[in-house]
């Protein structure tokens, strides 16, 4: 067994998620390599959610349709996930409260009365049950209990401990010679992402799927000195960031669609008044409410385009946890360099997978200084330079009038409505972006995996890097991901093109939004695979796509 999946479920306010984790690091300790995809309804309780924890002695970054061991805490998790079992698949099951003619039937309900337990600690049962089943050693549960549970973990272990004797060993997980690496969610990357970045203040409204972000930047605020707040509305998220911004902190707020929507008129005062601010934005299905707790790529126009009148903008679309690091630094760095507005634009597919981190592949990261005023001549907060950046002062110096605009300025920040003057102005803004376009040139903003000379591409962006990049080498495809999407490196994305006839594009959503922002550029799409029902592609899904598409492609 050295690529397996466990789904756990239950109904919502069973613990899936904490056990889903539980289980991950259970499998961490023994040398593997962990992706966790989340399913969860928007209801508090009563609704049915699950975990699927896939295991793999190599780097993954999507889960699997097909399920190895499914641990069932109510009736709903056989009848709802028996077609995801494989064909030698284990089902454990509480045998009081679930009816199954195969499997590990383990009575849980009459193990928590014994013991006393809380309902809530049937998750604990199963999960000992679990590491008999596959043979993993009572240590290694103790271990990861005793470290990962922080309530009454005497008594988890004594329910894990009597789901273990209950239960008998079906198969040997083979233990990795793998040192374990951190579980991390995609929104704990983004934020320890923002604070390698020098991050000061994050501000955010809790809005799925980037809340993640807010609680656990709110968890560490005192480790690393930072003001998390937590305001009354997403527009004075945005304005409270341009004060901080203004006032020298590194800032970022967090949202998704709706609470994007409500910062618009803010991201377009940073953009004409250069003030500095970085976004998280993670998206999911709408229109309106849409599909609140599911996945989407439905922002990409959105993120392009928000904002009234024209600015330079920062945006990036990363692809797992290694790249929501790096790439979050990355944002925080550029935006104070070219004081614009950046956007790190994501999903719930990468805000709240779980993915082995692997901090060594990253590297390091050079940090980068703004232009700070020299104290030389009068301050001009707008100073028309060669390459639009103009120098950076904050009221706290005494030497500096420092005016910031939302109205068209001068140099000094002093309202104008001349028309040459706006026209110096607007160019000397748009400028940056030239410049921004040339540093890009440092970083691989466009990536390629696969088969480096195949004559067949498949385009993805963002969360979709996980199901692409491993069917793309099944299928012996060459594999781009833009990374990087305004300002566009057109230059990089024709050179990862080189040699390709056939492009075929992989997005979720219903219009193929990064095919259309394409075209502005004359490149053509052949082939279009959407998905747009609030779910990821999963490998399989994504193969019986392409070798649909390919039977039918001549070159």
């Amino acid at each position: 067994m050295d690529n397996f999946s466990i789904l756990i479920a239950g109904k919502a306010g069973d613990g899936i998620d904490k056990s889903s984790l539980i289980i991950g690091h259970i499998f961490n300790q023994v040398g593997y390599r962990i992706y966790i995809y989340r399913d969860y309804p928007s209801v508090i309780r009563g609704g049915h959610t699950f975990s699927i924890i896939r295991c793999s002695q190599y780097k993954i970054t999507t889960h699997l349709d097909t399920v190895d061991v499914l641990l069932a805490l109510n009736q709903d998790s056989i009848d709802f996930h028996k077609s995801r079992l494989g064909d030698k698949a284990l089902i454990i099951y509480d045998s009081t409260s679930v009816k199954s003619d195969e499997g590990l039937g383990i009575p849980i309900g009459i193990i928590i009365k014994e013991a006393k337990a809380l309902e809530l600690m049937r998750n604990s049962c199963i999960i000992g049950a679990m590491c008999k089943a596959l043979g993993i050693g009572m240590d290694v549960l103790e271990k990861v209990f005793r470290k990962n549970i922080s309530r009454e973990i005497d008594l988890n272990l004594d329910v894990a401990f009597r789901g273990f004797s209950q239960a008998k060993e079906f198969a040997k997980v083979e233990k990795l010679k793998q040192k374990p690496l951190p579980l991390i969610t995609g929104n704990e990357a983004i934020g320890l992402g923002l604070i390698k970045g020098g991050l000061k203040t994050y501000i955010s409204y809790p809005m799925t799927p980037s809340s993640g972000v807010l609680h656990f930047l709110a968890e560490v605020a005192i480790d690393f000195s930072l003001k998390v707040i937590h305001p009354e509305n997403e527009i004075a998220v945005m304005l409270m960031a341009a004060g901080f911004s203004y006032t020298g902190d590194r800032v970022a707020v967090g949202t998704s669609g709706g609470g994007f929507c409500l910062m618009t008129e803010g991201l377009s005062l940073s953009g004409m008044a250069e003030l500095p601010i970085v976004v998280v934005l993670g998206q999911r299905p709408g229109p309106s409410t849409g599909l609140p707790t599911y996945t989407g790529q439905t922002e990409l126009n959105f993120a392009l385009s928000a904002g009234q009148g024209e600015f330079t903008r920062f945006l990036v679309a990363p692809g797992d946890a290694e790249e929501a690091y790096y790439w979050s630094t990355i944002s925080m760095n550029l935006a104070w360099k070219y004081q614009v507005p950046a956007i790190i634009l994501c999903d719930k597919t990468l805000n709240e997978g779980t993915y082995s981190f692997d901090a060594e592949s990253i590297g390091k990261i050079k940090g980068i200084e703004p232009l700070l005023w020299n104290k030389e001549g009068e301050y001009k907060r707008y100073q028309n330079t060669e390459n639009g950046i103009s120098s950076l002062a904050f009221p706290s110096d005494k030497d500096a009038i420092i005016k910031v605009n939302s109205y068209e300025h001068n140099e000094a920040g002093i309202t104008i409505e001349d028309k040459d003057l706006t026209v110096i102005m607007q160019d000397k803004r748009f400028r940056k972006e030239r410049y921004l376009l040339e540093e890009l040139e440092q970083y691989e903003v466009v990536k390629v995996y696969g088969k480096k000379d195949a004559s067949i591409a498949l385009l993805f962006w963002g969360s979709n890097k996980g199901p692409c990049v491993e069917i793309g080498l099944k299928l012996g495809l060459k594999v781009v991901q833009p990374v990087v999407l305004s300002p566009f490196p057109l230059k990089q994305f024709k050179e990862a093109l080189k040699g390709v006839k056939k492009i075929i594009c992989v997005e979720n959503n219903s219009t193929g939004q990064l095919v259309n922002f394409l075209k502005f550029y004359n490149v053509h799409i052949d082939h279009k695979i959407l998905k747009y029902d609030g779910r990821p592609f999963t490998p399989e899904e994504l193969e019986q796509n392409c070798a649909n598409i390919l039977t039918k492609v001549t070159l």
